[in-house]
C-alpha cells in the first residue's frame, strides 16, 4: 500500500499507491515542510497568539507535527492530527527525518485520545475523515496537507473549506502547497483572505489564508 521514496534534498516521502500519491514534495520532502507549514504557517501563528491551536489535516508521516514540536519552545499548544489511513511500523520506522527517538515516539501514540506529551503540549491524533470530524475548539492555526486535489478532489472542495472556516478561530491561518485557483477561490468565497507567497523548492507558488 505504501514505499518509501527519496526526494532531492535527501529526505524520505512516502508514496500512497491507492492514491497514487506522495506525502510530500519529490523536490524534497524536508524543505517543502519547513517552508510551507512552519515557516509560513507556525512562525506567523507564535508571534500572533499567546497560545495555539493547531489543527492538522493528513497527518501522514508526523513530519509537521515533529517540527513544530522543535521550533515550538515552551509555547503552550492544543495540535489535533487527522489521518485517514495511518502508517504502519515497517514504514514510519524506516523514515529518515531524524535520529531522534521522539520522532517514532509521536507515530506510537495512541489515537483518538488526547496526550500531554509535555507540560502546555497536548497531542490529539484521531483516525478518520476529516469530513466526519467535529470539535469544540477553535483553531488558530491550520496545516492543510491533504493529498492534492487531483488525489483528494473532495477535501478541496466548497464543503470542507467552509466546514474549516467554522473550525476556525478569527484571524486563525492556514497553510497549504497547494495554490490552484479554484481551491483559492473557494477559499475567498468561504470568508478567507488568501495570500499567494512564493512556494518551496519545484514550485512557483503556495497559499496562505486568513479566517476573517
Amino acid at each position: 500500500m505504501f514505499d518509501i521514496l527519496k526526494t532531492k534534498d535527501g529526505s524520505d516521502t512516502v508514496f500512497s499507491k491507492q492514491f497514487k500519491a506522495t506525502y510530500h514534495s519529490l523536490n524534497g520532502a524536508l524543505h517543502e515542510s519547513k517552508h510551507v507549514f512552519i515557516d509560513n504557517g507556525l512562525t506567523p501563528a507564535l508571534n500572533k497568539f499567546e497560545t495555539l491551536t493547531i489543527l492538522e489535516i493528513g497527518l501522514g508521516t508526523c513530519l509537521n507535527l515533529f517540527l513544530t514540536l522543535m521550533e515550538s519552545a515552551e509555547k503552550s499548544i492544543h495540535y489535533t492530527g487527522i489521518e485517514r489511513f495511518p502508517l504502519s511500523p515497517d514504514i514510519y520506522t524506516q523514515l529518515n527525518y531524524s535520529s531522534d527517538k521522539r520522532f517514532i515516539q509521536l507515530h506510537e501514540l495512541p489515537w483518538n485520545q488526547i496526550y500531554e506529551w509535555r507540560k502546555g503540549f497536548n497531542i490529539e491524533k484521531i483516525e478518520g475523515d476529516f469530513l466526519n470530524f467535529h470539535s469544540n475548539l477553535n483553531y488558530n492555526l491550520v496545516y492543510f496537507d491533504a493529498f492534492a486535489p487531483s488525489a483528494q478532489h473532495e477535501l478541496w472542495q466548497p464543503e470542507a473549506v467552509d466546514k474549516l472556516y467554522h473550525l476556525m478561530s478569527e484571524n486563525g491561518i492556514l497553510v497549504t502547497f497547494c495554490a490552484k485557483g479554484e481551491f483559492k477561490r473557494n477559499l475567498k468565497s468561504a470568508g478567507f483572505k488568501v495570500d499567494v507567497l512564493p512556494g518551496p523548492p519545484g514550485k512557483r507558488e503556495m497559499t496562505r489564508a486568513i479566517r476573517l
